[in-house]
């Protein structure tokens, strides 16, 4: 008869598992990981900027700013929603696979499929539901990708790493436009080549990097009551998670508000010619100066252990491009706002993210807690259009929308002190 199983075995799995890790990642790994996050990304933000008005303009030609808030609007909800409980599930899976893998390859299926049913809808409620079911097979690939870096990355090159994938976000936005401008033509081709590529760039992760599985006597019994109530964290028992949640939801928030309505500015306050391209040529000015700050300052902050003085940092430099837009009306003003927007948002992505996993409550919980924390991103996204209306209406136009936003930013930036567990 085979021996049982020493308790030291049983406790070297549970470390694999769950323990902070200590062995640093290579370069390929975190390049797989930098491509999945941006499949993500691109599959979220080019509907949201290019394809979805098209499709919806087409449907209703009248109504079409409605209808784009209500299909984005519910999309955002599903989002808020899916994050959390995928993150939850996955810290529950014990596949042979691991706990990440099975959820990324699954949610980028299931997003694909989502796109795909979007693309062949002609009715405004057909659209909404294909974006919602979009929505939650992204968002549960999101909470995927977002967790290697606190299961598998040591805090050495934890903020160098949350830099490359962070760029993702921006650069998705660049080559979806790119992409689904000058590549593709169409609604349908465009939705299709992004279900294809949203899955395409997911697999070199998944099936390179293997993870160690969860031992299922490590899983907790389900109880449905429990799991409900453990996707609430009480900023009180955790005071480090909560201000750090909020940190990040106003430096979101400023930063919706800084770049949501770029193109009614400079069509009716720049007066600029072709607001379409300006708004693009803003675009690919700001990613590449995050790409400029994102891994050097990830790199730095790594070497002196520190996060949260860079925090401050990057919220004084936005904070200084939304006063540029707020005092200035001409083009090289807003070029150089977006310049100087872009290198803040860099310093942002690595910093924030290696910051906030260093404040999860509970190691067995960390995709379900950073699900919570990612609530912080799209949250924003649906409150920032119903606070920019009203300022611009009546709080002093695109001067008061930007200095609004430049506060925001500020009082994030400021709020990063009171997070007393990370230096």
């Amino acid at each position: 008869m085979a021996p049982a199983p020493a308790a030291d075995d049983a406790d070297a799995v549970c470390a694999a598992v769950l323990a902070e890790p200590t062995v640093p990642v290579t370069a390929p790994w975190t390049a797989s990981l930098s491509l999945a996050t941006l499949a993500v990304f691109m599959a979220f933000m080019t509907p949201i900027q290019i394809l979805l008005p098209l499709q919806l303009e087409h449907i209703d030609p009248h109504d079409k700013n409605a209808a784009l808030s209500l299909v984005t609007g519910l999309g955002a909800l599903v989002a808020v929603i899916a994050n959390p409980l995928a993150g939850a599930w996955s810290d529950r899976t014990t596949s042979r696979f691991g706990r990440r893998r099975p959820w990324i390859l699954g949610g980028a299926l299931a997003g694909a499929a989502g796109l795909a049913v979007t693309a062949s809808q002609h009715t405004v409620a057909g659209v909404a539901v294909g974006w919602c079911l979009a929505q939650a097979g992204l968002n549960a690939m999101l909470a995927g990708v977002t967790t290697p870096i606190a299961d598998r990355v040591p805090l050495g090159q934890r903020a160098q790493v949350s830099g490359w994938t962070g760029l993702m976000q921006s650069v998705g936005l660049v080559l979806g436009a790119l992409v689904t401008t000058l590549l593709v033509t169409g609604v349908l081709s465009g939705y299709v080549t992004l279900a294809v590529l949203t899955v395409a760039l997911a697999l070199p992760f998944v099936l390179r990097y293997a993870e160690p599985p969860l031992p299922s006597e490590l899983r907790p019994a389900f109880d449905a009551r429990a799991f409900a109530r453990s996707l609430w964290l009480s900023p009180r028992r955790h005071p480090d998670f909560g201000w750090a949640w909020l940190t990040r939801f106003l430096i979101n928030l400023g930063n919706a508000l800084g770049t949501l309505y770029l193109f009614y500015f400079l069509a009716d306050a720049v007066h600029y010619g072709d607001p379409g391209t300006g708004v693009l040529v803003l675009t690919l000015v700001y990613t590449a100066c995050a790409a400029l700050t994102a891994v050097p300052v990830g790199v730095l902050s790594d070497r002196v252990g520190r996060r949260k003085g860079f925090v401050v940092l990057c919220a004084l430099v936005m904070a200084a491009a939304a006063l540029l837009l707020a005092l200035f009306r001409t083009w090289p003003s807003t070029l150089a706002a977006a310049a100087v927007l872009g290198a803040g948002y860099g310093v942002y992505l690595a910093v924030d993210q290696a910051l906030v996993t260093q404040v999860l409550p509970e190691a067995a919980d960390r995709a379900k807690d950073l699900g919570v924390i990612n609530i912080a991103n799209s949250g924003p996204q649906v409150l920032a259009p119903a606070l920019a209306s009203p300022v611009i209406a009546h709080l002093g136009g695109y001067t008061g929308l930007y200095t609004a936003a430049a506060l925001v930013i500020l009082i994030g930036g400021l709020l990063v002190s009171r997070i007393r567990g990370v230096a």
